[in-house]
């Protein structure tokens, strides 16, 4: 997993919780890593489950609503450090159309070695969608707050329900309805 995944993790936590909450989950962890990252690194996604989870059972946030909250984080993170990525779209349909073509095209010529989730478009109106997420990694309450987050970007109403595909989270369908 890519370091500004972790760096900006730890980012929202010393802004939420404080520098203390993160000197504790990183000493609650065993990381290989030590609890210390770059942004350009490349890191076990083991330690990201330990840091999150540390950081629920600490907070007595639920895991999923903490990486709700990391989304709002990091697709701000995102879009300031690379607003050509976003900036030609007229929508956030147009937008989480293009994930496979053209978002996760640019972010590898970024991160060469980044291991992306892929969203496969199973159907598009103009008022809905629906994205299958695939991931080994089961973070698709992060996929579903980018999303959330591509809406309010363009200020545009949204629902997004989801149905998991399989027990583990790794394939999960999002149902996308504008307004």
């Amino acid at each position: 997993m890519k370091g500004i995944i972790f760096t900006e993790f730890l980012e929202l936590v010393e802004e939420k919780f404080g520098l203390e909450m993160v000197d504790t989950i990183i000493s609650e962890s065993n990381l290989e890593s030590d609890g210390v990252y770059t942004a350009i690194g490349t890191y076990e996604f083991s330690e990201m489950l330990q840091l999150i989870t540390h950081l629920s059972e600490n907070t007595d946030i639920a895991v999923d609503d903490l990486l709700l909250v990391y989304a709002e984080h990091l697709f701000a993170v995102l879009v300031n450090s690379y607003p050509t990525l976003v900036e030609h779209y007229k929508s956030p349909m147009d937008l989480l159309a293009s994930i496979e073509n053209h978002i996760h095209v640019e972010v590898k010529k970024i991160y060469p070695d980044a291991e992306l989730p892929s969203f496969k478009l199973e159907e598009r109106t103009d008022d809905k969608m629906i994205l299958v997420y695939n991931s080994e990694r089961a973070l698709y309450m992060l996929g579903k707050g980018l999303m959330l987050e591509t809406f309010k970007l363009f200020n545009v109403p949204v629902n997004i329900d989801y149905e998991k595909i399989n027990e583990e989270g790794t394939e999960v369908r999002f149902f996308i309805n504008k307004g």
